[in-house]
């Protein structure tokens, strides 16, 4: 399996995975131009994709969503309740390419199970890929990881984790009151440390690629997120690097990054 992190931060989201016969986006939070532009940088080609899955119907999450439907004759997998509060985002999608989805689903070769996430939304859901014996999970935008999460996601072999924001930055940084109360609340966005920590309980089940993703571009810098966690894994003795404990990697905000294969 291929995992690639077109654009991962508050600003916008999309995550390139591929099977053998299978090609979908997670989500397309940024302009069609936009997603359309990184998949080309990376050598796919849009006309070869088999779908969009949809986390949660937040603008950076869905905004090219609609115009890639269309332009490209793609399903969107959602809930039922996340595509009655995502409906009139999109624009017109054609009917057969509405695809209410339960908690497991396949395409073509391509195994997905979703799984719930706390977050200020709908019914907001990380997903699990799966092809033969390899497993990738995309888990982000939650206030906390549950116990749901982690059993969804241990025995994967990739994991886009969020890492959304170091406390202090947040805490001291230009956000409105609210706004820190709410990206600090059990439905807001998963903090460095509490990203570390999560990725430490996993890592009990074996040997794992975790990517650091959905990092803010206010109350967060790419090298602190990166240098908090692997801390957090020297502490536990763990080596870092290919084929070692954990290879960590950080998802670019602003365009793709590399290819990792499962």
């Amino acid at each position: 399996m291929i995992f690639c992190s077109l654009y991962s931060g508050s600003s916008g989201n999309s995550i390139f995975v591929a099977s053998e016969e299978t090609k979908v986006l997670v989500d397309a939070g940024l302009t069609g131009k936009s997603i359309i532009s990184a998949l080309e940088n990376i050598g796919e080609d849009p006309n070869t994709l088999d779908g969009i899955l949809v986390t949660h119907e937040h603008s950076d999450h869905i905004k090219g969503v609609g115009i890639l439907s269309r332009k490209f004759n793609l399903p969107i997998y959602a809930d039922e309740k996340t595509w009655v509060a995502m409906e009139r985002s999109l624009g017109k999608i054609r009917e057969d390419n509405i695809k209410v989805v339960d908690k497991k689903f396949s395409i073509k070769d391509l195994d997905v199970e979703r799984f719930r996430v706390p977050h200020d939304a709908v019914s907001c859901h990380g997903y699990s890929l799966s092809h033969g014996q390899k497993k990738i999970s995309i888990a982000t935008d939650m206030g906390v990881f549950t116990e749901e999460i982690k059993r969804a996601i241990l025995d994967s072999d990739l994991i886009l984790l969020e890492s959304n924001h170091d406390v202090e930055m947040l805490k001291f940084g230009p956000y409105p009151y609210d706004l820190k109360r709410r990206v600090l609340s059990e439905l807001g966005h998963l903090s460095n440390t509490d990203a570390g920590l999560a990725a430490l309980e996993v890592l009990k089940a074996g040997k794992k690629k975790i990517v650091l993703g959905h990092l803010s571009g206010t109350n967060n810098i790419p090298e602190l997120a990166f240098k908090t966690v692997e801390n957090l894994f020297l502490g536990e003795n763990l080596s870092i690097g290919p084929d070692m404990d954990v290879e960590l990697k950080l998802a670019s905000r602003i365009r793709p990054s590399s290819y990792s294969e499962v």
